[in-house]
């Protein structure tokens, strides 16, 4: 038997991380994978357009007049890992590569989630952000990052 492997958080983010490799984003490319109590996948996602919405024909700009961006046509990676699950979502973790934002908060804790796990918090000074995190805390729903490139395994005794 071997003496080590990546241990589950690696390995539910690496499936968060293949999900976000889905999205046609040109900037910004998120995934996210929701585990139940007995570690097994209930629900991934990405960012990408809502189904029957062909991404040529809706703007992936980040910058411009808001109709003229993606902002209000895009869902983001945890709406849709929280739509594609396959049962309650009670007391499950959710992986996703980036802090979720507000509005998708507002989903988690909906859903019954009570840990996130995730990898950049690259928007925490803004106040989409700050509302999350007042949110979370409220509901009390854990959050905890993993470094990026760190590798953990569990190790066989």
């Amino acid at each position: 038997m071997r003496k080590s492997y990546i241990s589950w958080d690696d390995y539910f983010m690496g499936v968060a991380k293949l999900s976000a490799l889905r999205s046609k984003d040109p900037n910004t490319q998120v995934g996210a994978c929701i585990v139940n109590k007995d570690l097994r996948i209930v629900g991934i996602g990405y960012n990408g357009m809502p189904k029957g919405a062909e991404d040529k024909e809706f703007p992936w700009a980040s910058e411009g007049d808001f109709l003229d961006t993606k902002y209000p046509y895009v869902v983001h990676a945890e709406a849709n890992a929280i739509l594609n699950a396959t049962q309650s979502l009670k007391g499950s973790k959710i992986y996703v590569s980036l802090f979720p934002c507000n509005e998708c908060t507002k989903l988690i804790i909906q859903s019954g989630i009570t840990e996130i796990v995730y990898e950049s918090d690259k928007y925490q000074h803004t106040n989409e952000h700050k509302a999350a995190i007042k949110m979370l805390e409220a509901a009390k729903v854990h959050t905890r990052k993993i470094k990026v490139g760190e590798l953990s395994y569990d190790k066989v005794s």
